[in-house]
């Protein structure tokens, strides 16, 4: 015969839904795939592969997540990303 421990986490509800906010970059037809990876690697904190991984789906799909977090972290990140020339918004 086994006992099973049941361990609860105590997880509040801001904690929750602070971090279902979301970058999406979009495609367009001016930006380079360089211009496109170097922004999200300075802005983001990408590595140079996870940032090429994104400039590709956002070339082929047409968009991407390229960051979660919450608004207060997002926000100044999204408008470096439109400082740049990208297409972002923040969902």
């Amino acid at each position: 015969m086994s006992t099973k421990e049941k361990v609860l986490e105590e997880v509040s509800v801001e904690e929750l839904l602070g971090n279902n906010n979301e970058i999406i970059l979009f495609n367009d037809d001016v930006n380079t795939f360089d211009h496109v990876i170097e922004t999200l690697i300075r802005v983001c904190n990408h590595e140079a592969l996870q940032a090429e991984q994104c400039a590709l789906l956002v070339h082929y799909k047409g968009k991407c997540t390229v960051k979660t977090g919450s608004m207060k972290e997002l926000v100044p990140m999204c408008s470096a990303l439109l400082d740049a020339g990208l297409s972002a918004e923040i969902q």
